[in-house]
């Protein structure tokens, strides 16, 4: 297994996270490396794809979404491409992942009050490419989205020069 990220690769992820709108010479005063090593380890993070984006994370129950769904889909056989274009006409589709078992799409899914959470499944399905769907709404968030733990699980040691 090649390890995508070292130790210095997993504190400026870190310092980006906590403050995103921090400059490159504070993260590398922080990190005690110069700007010129910050900017080089970023540009390379954002290459390889590890780093995908700087953008502002969008929080849907404050702009009017509180129920956030997760929704099953089972496709008909060869209509994948066509359930999944359907479900990128529906803007409350956050994401679809493929899934193994017998469900095939496992969708998440934002809606103002439970009746629009209706409408919405009624849309998704609305295709001759589903063949049943099955939807459970998350009561709570116990853990959000996090990827820096596992960086800091996995990050190689960094080479110390002496």
């Amino acid at each position: 297994m090649t390890i995508a990220v070292d130790d210095l690769d997993a504190r400026l992820i870190r310092a980006l996270a906590d403050d995103p709108r921090v400059g490159l010479l504070e993260i590398g005063r922080r990190l005690g490396v110069a700007r010129g090593t910050v900017t080089a380890r970023l540009e390379k993070l954002v290459r390889r794809g590890v780093v995908r984006g700087f953008g502002p994370e969008v929080d849907p129950a404050a702009v009017g979404f509180p129920i956030l769904a997760f929704v099953s889909l089972e496709i008909i056989q060869g209509r994948l491409e066509a359930a999944v274009e359907q479900l990128r006409g529906v803007p409350e589709v956050l994401e679809a992942h493929a899934t193994s078992g017998d469900q095939d799409l496992l969708c998440r899914v934002v809606a103002k009050d439970p009746e629009h959470l209706q409408e919405i499944i009624n849309t998704m399905v609305h295709t001759d490419s589903v063949r049943r769907s099955t939807s459970h709404i998350a009561l709570s968030r116990q853990i959000a989205m996090r990827t820096q733990p596992l960086l800091d699980a996995y990050a190689a040691p960094r080479a110390r020069v002496s």
